[in-house]
Order: C-alpha cells, then sequence, then structure tokens
C-alpha cells in the first residue's frame, strides 16, 4: 500500500476516533485541506522509513513539522491563525490525544 492510501487510512482513523471522543470537527480524507493530507503523508512516510519508531517520535516530528509552517499553541484548532491545543510535548498530551498518535502509528506500522 503507497503513502497516500496509508495516509488515507490513518485520517479516517482518526476522524472516528475523534468523532467518538464528540469532535465533529474533521473532515473527510476528500474533503480535508491539502496541507492536513500533506501532514499525514509525511507522518506516514516518517514511520515507513524508519525515521520514526514509536508513537512519542511521531508527536514530536509532527510538532516540528507545525513549528515550520508556523504554528502555535492554541486553546483551540485554527487553521487560519495556525493554532492548535495539540502544540506540547508528548509528555503534556492529554491520554486522549496519546492514544490518538499510538493509533497513527499502529496503523502505519501495520500496513507499510
Amino acid at each position: 500500500m503507497n503513502t497516500a492510501m496509508i495516509a488515507a487510512v490513518c485520517h479516517e482513523a482518526n476522524r472516528m476516533y475523534c468523532l467518538g471522543l464528540g469532535d465533529q470537527s474533521q473532515a473527510t480524507w476528500g474533503e480535508a485541506p491539502e496541507w492536513q493530507r500533506q501532514s499525514a503523508m509525511s507522518g506516514v512516510a516518517n514511520i515507513q522509513c524508519g525515521y520514526v519508531t514509536q508513537p512519542e517520535q511521531s508527536h514530536e516530528s509532527w510538532l516540528v513539522e507545525k513549528a515550520r509552517d508556523g504554528w502555535i499553541y492554541g486553546s483551540v484548532k485554527n487553521a487560519q491563525t495556525k493554532e492548535h491545543p495539540c502544540f506540547v510535548p508528548y509528555a503534556e498530551l492529554p491520554l486522549d490525544q496519546q492514544k490518538k498518535d499510538a493509533l497513527f502509528f499502529a496503523i502505519v506500522s501495520a500496513l507499510k
């Protein structure tokens, strides 16, 4: 399975996980903005090539990518102002967000 296909699976699993938490803000893969799809594909590629070997590293890699793109911490996710509540070190993430990173990592590891 190629990187884009795995990223789509991860995105949809993440969307369903978020729905289970009451977060209805995630668009489907086909309706997601390009920056979001690219971020998912980058995360998949980092795991596929062995650069990332655990969920904690996946989150830290995401933080670096987001910082490079101008994102900062914000209490509510806002793509226009580039604010995100998960823009914190992995250890400071709520458990439900750590589980989301673990789910992403497990899916990529199973499908790569």
